[in-house]
């Protein structure tokens, strides 16, 4: 999915859009896994019982509103994360109900480190650290392909040539 175009100056070009590494999902999955199997044995093992209805309306609403609030929402918060580097700044946008976001113009970014640990390199994300005119590094995590993402950025405010990074996946 490309960055909206209402949202890019005049010339601007995407260069990379990322949402947050996957790994941020695999607690929804378990937790909607966990929902469904908990459900699952509620209606296993209520068959024979006299009150079973109500049991199941109680299993039903706390299974829907653990869903929202453990799947729902971390999903939605995912999807409506932007990590947007285009050829004039870098953006960050995040939020469903409330939009909040950073913009950097890359000729405002002093430095771009990154940092990665073990379980980061195993799956190919990591840390953005990046030093600009404002007091403190700015941190984005779990960016994926840091790396790459790294370089790329780091090119983009040398003003060096560059090919254009894959959209989305």
């Amino acid at each position: 999915m490309a960055y909206p175009d209402d949202q890019l100056g005049e010339g601007e070009q995407v260069l990379v859009h990322r949402h947050p590494h996957w790994k941020l999902l695999v607690g929804p999955v378990l937790a909607l896994l966990v929902v469904l199997v908990g459900f699952g044995a509620l209606v296993l093992f209520t068959g024979a019982l006299a009150w079973r209805t109500p049991v199941l309306a109680a299993g039903g609403i706390v299974g829907f509103v653990l869903l929202l609030w453990l799947v729902l929402t971390p999903l939605l918060r995912w999807r409506t994360t932007h990590f947007v580097v285009t050829n004039h700044r870098l953006m960050i946008r995040e939020g469903v109900f409330t939009r909040s976001g950073v913009h950097i113009p890359l000729g405002r970014i002093n430095s771009v480190r990154s940092s990665r640990g073990l379980l980061d390199r195993l799956l190919g994300s990591g840390t953005l650290i990046i030093e600009s005119a404002s007091d403190e590094p700015l941190e984005f995590d779990d960016i994926p392909e840091v790396n790459r993402v790294q370089s790329l950025l780091y090119g983009a405010v040398e003003g060096e040539p560059h090919d254009h990074y894959p959209e989305d996946r």
